[in-house]
């Protein structure tokens, strides 16, 4: 777990709470089109705990790491504020990284947001039906992958998200299996493709906030483990560039392994490791 004192946040039985109905996404959301300006909208929410455009502008490990514990926050269109922690994400370094969409420098229609400013929501579908949300740091078509979420806020209305998009009668998901996968927690957060380019550092309807309460996290709170789900790219899928909070039960996949080798894994460090830790991958050039 993360280190520091955290707000409280009250408890939920879910024995207790009634098999949810399921809701269309639809109705919980704003509409494609480009999003209202933020003069009109950011009043409605408090600003001082959300995380500018500074933030951001981190090399691609480091912001991966700097996401651990701030919370990601969704407002829907009924005025609904949706709030999860951040517990683990994957860094895609692009240039070299055979693992990243941007890989060599390839730029796509698709991959366009990962080139984009620190801050822009990279949103991209897996198996034709999910999605996954990301976003782009420092260095040339990086971004960081959102794994798994803490649901701090708005469980009710997650829960439904999620019953939606499952089997008639299927068992009644826990807080902890909510938003505990990247394309969990985009259906659980309403994140929809539509969200792609957007800067979460000044989007009305999504941001991240900074929890006044709580401190950051230190490096031997943090386990580095393999990304998950990118065997087949030799090499690069061994890179210790998955990121999560030791212990934490939100956790979607723990390495027991990586766990024991990290200890306090910035005690080990070479010149090599210091260096691809910054997220400074040397970019092969045309």
């Amino acid at each position: 777990m993360m280190a520091g004192r955290k707000r409280k946040t009250p408890a939920l039985t879910g024995a207790a709470t009634p098999q949810p109905a399921k809701v269309s996404p639809a109705k919980l959301n704003k509409k494609c089109e480009n999003p209202q300006s933020a003069e009109t909208e950011l009043s409605h929410y408090d600003l001082q705990h959300r995380l500018e455009e500074d933030f951001f502008k981190q090399p691609c490990i480091r912001l991966a790491k700097a996401f651990l514990g701030k919370v990601l926050v969704r407002r829907c269109a009924d005025g609904t504020e949706l709030r999860g922690r951040i517990v683990e994400t994957e860094a895609y370094l692009g240039g070299e990284d055979k693992a990243s969409h941007s890989a060599g420098g390839k730029r796509t229609e698709r991959t366009t947001a990962m080139f984009m400013k620190p801050g822009t929501i990279y949103v991209y579908p897996i198996y034709g039906i999910y999605l996954c949300m990301n976003v782009s740091s420092e260095g040339e078509g990086a971004a960081v992958l959102l794994r798994s979420l803490e649901p701090l806020q708005g469980q009710l209305v997650m829960r439904q998200l999620r019953t939606a998009r499952r089997k008639e009668g299927a068992r009644q998901l826990k807080d902890k299996e909510l938003c505990n996968g990247p394309s969990k927690l985009c259906q659980a957060l309403n994140i929809p493709r539509c969200f792609d380019r957007r800067d979460l550092a000044s989007d009305p309807d999504v941001w991240l906030e900074r929890e006044p309460d709580t401190n950051p996290a230190e490096p031997h709170d943090i386990v580095s483990a393999p990304r998950i789900g990118i065997e087949s790219h030799g090499e690069w899928a061994k890179k210790p560039w998955r990121f999560y909070l030791r212990g934490h039960h939100c956790v979607s996949v723990v390495n027991k392994e990586a766990e024991r080798q990290s200890g306090n894994i910035m005690n080990n460090l070479g010149p090599s490791d210091v260096q691809s830790d910054t997220g400074q991958h040397k970019v092969k050039r045309a």
